[in-house]
């Protein structure tokens, strides 16, 4: 778990995943490599999405720099409105992008299934430093998301609400801090290709309102995120 100081935290942020792409479809473990895009599937699931968000008015769109996120987002940018009037354009994030696999890239998953530390990946992900000169550490990916997460809420400040595309193992790893649970457990959390995740930050807390859904729920969470101050309504609440 990641833990940071803040006074101000009042953002709510809609963690997208990126769509398909061939090598998701084939098994490959993609990471940072050049050259991964949106395949036909996952063309058609970021034009849903977007159709899902149509009109939702939003402070930032930011994203992954890589192909795929950038993908997705551009398709975002199409139907979403900004809170300042004009057009949407999409920020970078580096912060945001995939975790460095290392030697690990491009490699399939029924091969590295394989290795010895496929099973440290799978049972205590906080240990794991991926081989090779490139190679992340698991725990240094999830301090570097969380921390562009919490950067972006004091950016736009108090009541905003954005949109930050980027991959499944980030997402997971931001899910997991704002749950307040162990990296270890991280692999207990879905983030399907353009799934949409919601988390409200408040000044004491974050609230997980949805994750893994579609932009349907997305929408009806982020009505609820604006009723959240900085307590847990006993009982549940009434949702959205």
């Amino acid at each position: 778990m990641v833990c940071h100081h803040y006074v101000m935290d009042m953002a709510t942020v809609l963690l997208v995943r990126h769509g398909r792409t061939e090598a998701n479809e084939k098994g490959i473990l993609a990471g940072t490599a050049p050259g991964i895009k949106l395949d036909s599937r996952g063309v058609e699931q970021a034009v849903a999405l977007a159709e899902q968000l149509s009109g939702l008015e939003v402070s930032a769109l930011i994203s992954s720099p890589l192909e795929r996120t950038m993908q997705t987002a551009q398709s975002l940018a199409t139907t979403l409105v900004g809170t300042s009037g004009g057009p949407l354009e999409v920020s970078t994030e580096s912060a945001l992008a995939e975790c460095e696999y290392g030697d690990w890239t491009g490699r399939s998953l029924s091969e590295l299934a394989q290795e010895d530390l496929w099973r440290s990946v799978q049972d205590h992900p906080a240990s794991v430093v991926f081989p090779g000169a490139n190679g992340e550490a698991m725990s240094s990916m999830q301090y570097r998301a969380v921390k562009a997460i919490r950067r972006w809420n004091d950016i736009l400040g108090p009541d905003a609400v954005y949109i930050a595309v980027s991959h499944g193992d980030v997402i997971k790893a931001i899910l997991a801090d704002a749950l307040g649970m162990h990296l270890d457990l991280f692999q207990r959390i879905g983030a399907d290709p353009c799934s949409v995740s919601v988390v409200s930050y408040t000044a004491t807390r974050p609230f997980v309102l949805s994750s893994n859904g579609d932009g349907t729920q997305a929408r009806r969470h982020v009505t609820v995120a604006h009723k959240n101050k900085d307590e847990a309504p006993v009982g549940g609440g009434a949702g959205g």
